[in-house]
């Protein structure tokens, strides 16, 4: 399926498979899985105590080691304990984000990811 996206400005949102994640804060100091992904941002899942994020870049990979985008910079949309939590004590939180002013390697990047990594539209 060919994804057609416009000039970095496309508020399209499409799917993402189970390898693909997020890693914010050093180290990784939280991991998420993504659940949808656009040129403007993404929505993920992650498991915390019960503090939102607190950061402002983030990185995007897959376990497969076949993509990463370094230093992505967004902000926090919303951030949100949700009702399901598959780890008993564990808090699992919904987190959407918007990019902010992305290189043009960034850009590229990240179009080349949606378009080879990405899913169904939502």
């Amino acid at each position: 399926m060919t994804k057609t996206l416009v000039d970095g400005k496309d508020d399209k949102r499409f799917q993402v498979g189970g390898a693909a994640f997020v890693g914010v804060g050093p180290a990784f100091g939280k991991v998420g899985l993504i659940e949808d992904i656009g040129m403007d941002g993404l929505t993920f899942r992650y498991m915390d105590g019960d503090r939102p994020l607190n950061e402002s870049y983030l990185d995007i990979f897959l376990t497969s080691g076949n993509c990463y985008l370094g230093k992505v910079p967004f902000e926090t949309i919303s951030d949100f304990e949700t009702d399901y939590t598959p780890f008993g004590s564990l808090v699992m939180r919904r987190c959407r984000v918007q990019f902010r002013e992305l290189t043009p390697q960034q850009t590229a990047d990240l179009e080349r990811f949606i378009c080879d990594h990405a899913g169904r539209e939502i």
